[in-house]
């Protein structure tokens, strides 16, 4: 399995990172991936992937929740990192409507800006929305010229918001949230195309059940697996392998 969102250069693994590692690996958690959040997140990014050299690969982006009104020069020092090294994806970025509305304009220049580096660098793109899915398929809708792939991470909407997403050719990774009752997901994954979907963590955030509320880590990637297997009536290995495939595929791994 990999897990293909998951933040473990986060200060919250600092005690125990190699710990977490293992397990995950125990697990059968095969790659790990990272996206980056800030400027402040690039440094401990790049050291875990290069701690962990065959497990961890690394994205490049600005999360709009992070967009402000330096929001030019950010983004300037962000693209500039693909100039030094090699990176799997362009992420996370997006649109996040929940906290704060202020810089809305400035996340929408961010996100298409980002976008267009993608049709550039011929990368995926690892999308953020929160309280925003429909303004973000309207942008990427306007940017899709054929060359626009990528993820709407943490996926949680509906049958017809999935089908939006699949139809503009964007995968749905699905986490924790797939695990919670009040979800609505129960409902929703047995109708999802299974050639579109991927699994994620987003860890330390969004624990699955029976975790939910604590820590997140890649090792758990396994239980939204076995959740997904169970609504879907596929086997666990099923469900793995269909959605390493899908994962492999997307990020060219």
């Amino acid at each position: 399995m990999i897990d293909t969102h998951a933040h473990i250069y986060a200060s919250e693994f600092d005690q125990d990172r190699d710990l977490v590692i293992q397990r995950a690996i125990e697990q059968g958690i095969e790659q790990i991936l990272l996206p980056n959040i800030d400027l402040d997140s690039i440094a401990p990014m790049l050291a875990t992937e290069d701690a962990y050299p065959t497990l961890c690969r690394s994205m490049m982006g600005l999360h709009p929740c992070y967009v402000n009104s330096e929001v030019k020069q950010t983004l300037a020092s962000i693209e500039a990192w693909f100039n030094q090294r090699d990176f799997i994806a362009v992420g996370e970025i997006g649109l996040d409507l929940y906290w704060d509305k202020t810089y809305r304009a400035e996340q929408e220049m961010a996100l298409i800006t980002q976008l267009n580096w993608a049709k550039d660098l011929n990368l995926p793109v690892v999308i953020h929305t929160r309280d925003s899915t429909e303004e973000t398929l309207a942008l990427i809708k306007q940017e899709q010229n054929g060359q626009l792939r990528g993820v709407f991470h943490c996926f949680g909407g509906s049958i017809m918001q999935a089908q939006a997403i699949n139809d503009l050719g964007f995968h749905l990774g699905l986490g924790g949230v797939s695990t919670f009752k009040n979800s609505g997901m129960d409902k929703v994954i047995p109708h999802l195309d299974l050639d579109y979907v991927i699994l994620e963590t987003d860890c330390p955030y969004l624990a699955p059940v029976p975790h939910r509320g604590k820590r997140n880590e890649p090792a758990y990637t396994r239980l939204v697996a076995q959740r997904i297997a169970e609504l879907r009536e596929l086997s666990l290995q099923d469900v793995s392998d269909l959605t390493t495939v899908n994962a492999k595929h997307l990020f060219n791994l």
